[in-house]
């Protein structure tokens, strides 16, 4: 098994063919993508396929180090990142290409006017355990 991390942006990412901000949807639209969402998580549970998710608020802060004994340095976030995410998940999955296949079936969630918002996903794969040996072969 390998896992994934699937991503949604609130902006950055190519624009979703059903292209309408959510805060631009009624409540039953909203509420229609939310049990999508539920229920594709609950079937990946079903299978053992699913890991955890979560969906983000939009604003959120960039913190760093700023040396020993100083605060924390704080900013942002900053208006031209791309990495501005909405909400991710975690699945667990036998191939890339079974990673493939649900992140298109998730990207199918209902938007606006009910209809699939097509949305793009990043799907990211965990970095897998390094070997920390090379196999050699003597003759």
């Amino acid at each position: 098994m390998a896992k994934y991390l699937l991503l949604k942006h609130y902006r950055g990412a190519p624009a979703a063919v059903n292209d309408v901000p959510m805060e631009q949807w009624t409540p039953e639209e909203i509420s229609a993508h939310v049990q999508y969402m539920r229920d594709f998580a609950a079937r990946l549970e079903a299978t053992g396929e699913f890991v955890d998710s979560q969906a983000l608020a939009p604003e959120g802060t960039f913190v760093r180090y700023d040396g020993e004994g100083r605060p924390p340095v704080t900013d942002g976030p900053f208006a031209e990142t791309k990495d501005l995410i909405a909400g991710w998940m975690i699945i667990d999955v036998d191939s890339h290409e079974r990673a493939v296949e649900l992140a298109g079936e998730l990207s199918a969630a209902p938007g606006a006017g009910g209809k699939p918002i097509h949305e793009w996903l990043e799907l990211r794969p965990f970095l897998g355990a390094q070997s920390t040996t090379t196999e050699c072969t003597f003759k």
